[in-house]
């Protein structure tokens, strides 16, 4: 579990459509206000994702090697995360589906946000897809 992620960014509104249809799926809520940004928060509690510009006014680019994986409620979830983070301007970089060098052979998905940033969503391994 982390506290807290930060991905920098150099458009809010890109970042925000892209996250708020990625990140809805896994449970977490639409963007809310940040200095400088926007945040994403779970309900009951948890971490927190930061979309803003990085701290030292650079621009913003993807650390290589870099990957924030999200917890999926079931398989479902791990499908419309990859659906609608696609649709909403994202890249894919790794369609649903069983993972063989997960642990347990678990299903999950892999974007790229509009800035290059990798995420995932897996879900616990529960038997074949329906």
């Amino acid at each position: 579990m982390f506290s807290h992620v930060y991905f920098g960014t150099n458009d809010i509104e890109k970042s925000k459509a892209f996250y708020d249809a990625a990140l809805t799926p896994l449970g977490y809520s639409k963007a809310q206000p940040y200095p400088a940004g926007i945040m994403y928060v779970k309900p009951e509690g948890g971490s927190t994702v930061i979309i803003a510009p990085p701290a030292d006014g650079k621009a913003a680019t993807y650390g290589n090697g870099h990957t924030l994986g999200f917890i999926a409620a079931d398989y479902a979830a791990v499908d419309a995360f990859h659906a609608d983070g696609v649709a909403a301007g994202g890249a894919d970089e790794g369609e649903p589906g069983f993972r063989p060098n997960s642990p347990g052979n678990m299903y999950g998905a892999y974007l790229r946000d509009p800035y290059g940033n990798k995420i995932c969503a897996y879900a616990p391994n529960v038997g074949p897809k329906e």
